[in-house]
């Protein structure tokens, strides 16, 4: 086994980015839950990368940070990994779990769950919008994946 260490100063990105690919993942999880296939956990990943460096940027994150391995690295294999805590907790909560049933079932901490609020709150206090995370804090909080994907899917087109 070979372990190759990147240095990454960037402490504010690099906190953000473990802090938020958990949350991503939550729902990268339900896309799995639902069986809304591979184009369309695509599409939400890429949109939460997008979440993670709007926020990072309003924290005086560097950009680069995101698309490296702390950023774009850690969220793919924690939205894709068949063993991630946070990707099967979104999957268990989109075939009918609680939150807490689904921690119960993993037997382990699920930590995007914890996040998500936290981070909603840091993004109301920037001015920063973040629909993923938001959407993931309505279902933590009782709101259907029904609902909520109607609700993201009517927003208003805008540009990437």
């Amino acid at each position: 086994v070979v372990f190759r260490a990147y240095v990454n100063p960037d402490v504010v990105g690099v906190e953000l980015c473990a802090a938020a690919k958990n949350v991503i993942a939550l729902a990268a999880g339900a896309v799995d839950g639902l069986s809304a296939g591979d184009n369309g956990k695509a599409a939400l990943i890429t949109r939460g990368l997008v979440e993670m460096a709007r926020l990072g940027e309003a924290f005086g994150a560097r950009t680069e940070t995101f698309s490296g391995l702390a950023g774009m690295g850690d969220l793919i294999v924690t939205c894709w990994s068949r063993h991630g805590r946070n990707r099967l907790a979104g999957e268990l909560i989109a075939q009918g779990l609680s939150p807490d049933e689904a921690v119960a079932k993993i037997g382990q901490p699920v930590e995007g769950i914890i996040t998500a609020p936290v981070l909603h709150e840091l993004s109301q206090r920037v001015g920063v919008e973040l629909p993923i995370t938001e959407g993931v804090c309505a279902v933590l909080g009782g709101q259907s994946l029904g609902e909520l994907a109607s609700r993201l899917m009517g927003r208003q087109p805008t540009e990437e």
